[in-house]
């Protein structure tokens, strides 16, 4: 069956299922059950389910996460909401240090299959803290898993992949495209696996690679790019952390060109790390180097100031255009 359903709709479904597939499935953080989340992601979940499995916690992230490490070593599978991206820091302890060691720390006898949603990025106007991209600080970090969604179809599925997962998944979920709608497959299983990228858009001059929020500005960027005669290949990459090299490395092997593309800082951003594998994998085969499109090397500015610092469909042009200047 097919509906139509927003990305922060297609989230809470996802969770209902696995909820309703495995009574471990718990899901916890503030606001999330009488309230139904800041973005309403978990909305209906708590008046469902009850408040045994669905719990509003205390404001204290770090409390939160340690919490869930404890429900997992006892065989539950926790869901964590962090309210917002800016908020996960307090957190990042028992993140780094704990949730991602213990696997290694137990020489593969423990597993925790807990999931940390994150809204992330800007676009929303949001206040200090409520706009950041911090994906680069765990995908450096071995041990989490880490994924991203940018549609309502793989918002379904991929979260529920995430909860089943055995190991623990770092989830960010572009804020700004909670609200963009598209059909969903509700009952089907055939989905594509969590850890592959996805071509959402054929091309032969440019490979694009985007995750998240970006996805939709580069299929933007892409049609535009099509009036002026260039064709971009837009790349999902839904994973970050394993990430599918082999999918990359197929596209620009066959463009020459590549332009990544993300709300973070460029310097020391996840581009940097993509660019390095690219031109690793295919140095003799680039037409020009690796370009990469982000935010400036600054905090993340006020709101009103929010439009000139994310990547837009004009500077990812430049970025096209300057490909073919080599």
């Amino acid at each position: 069956m097919t509906e139509t359903l927003t990305l922060g709709k297609g989230l809470n479904e996802g969770m209902r299922k696995a909820m309703e597939n495995d009574p471990k499935v718990i899901v916890m953080g503030e606001d999330v059950g009488k309230l139904g989340g800041v973005f309403r992601v978990t909305d209906g979940l708590q008046k469902d389910f009850g408040e045994e499995r669905v719990i509003d916690t205390p404001l204290a992230e770090s409390g939160i996460v340690g919490t869930a490490i404890g429900l997992a070593l006892r065989g539950y599978r926790p869901v964590c909401e962090i309210q917002f991206d800016g908020f996960v820091f307090p957190a990042a302890d028992q993140i780094i240090t704990q949730l991602a060691k213990m696997h290694m720390r137990s020489l593969g006898k423990v597993g925790l299959p807990v999931v940390i949603r994150i809204p992330c990025g800007g676009g929303i106007g949001g206040v200090e803290h409520h706009s950041e991209s911090p994906e680069a600080y765990f995908t450096h970090t071995a041990g989490l898993r880490v994924v991203t969604c940018s549609n309502p179809a793989d918002a379904f599925s991929m979260i529920q992949q995430s909860i089943a997962s055995p190991d623990p998944v770092i989830f960010f979920e572009p804020k700004r495209r909670y609200w963009d709608k598209a059909p969903v497959e509700v009952d089907s299983t055939d989905w594509t696996p969590l850890h592959k990228a996805r071509f959402v858009r054929p091309g032969e001059d440019v490979t694009v690679l985007a995750y998240g929020p970006t996805v939709k500005t580069c299929l933007e960027a892409a049609g535009a790019a099509e009036d002026d005669g260039r064709s971009l290949d837009v790349i999902d990459l839904r994973s970050l952390n394993p990430l599918d090299v082999e999918t990359v490395v197929e596209s620009v092997n066959r463009t020459g060109r590549c332009v990544v593309v993300h709300e973070a800082p460029v310097f020391n951003g996840y581009g940097a790390e993509l660019a390095a594998r690219i031109t690793e994998r295919c140095f003799y085969r680039l037409e020009a180097p690796v370009l990469r499109v982000g935010g400036f090397s600054t905090p993340y500015p006020p709101s009103r100031n929010e439009d000139d610092y994310l990547p837009d469909l004009d500077r990812i042009l430049d970025a096209v255009d300057r490909t073919f200047a080599w």
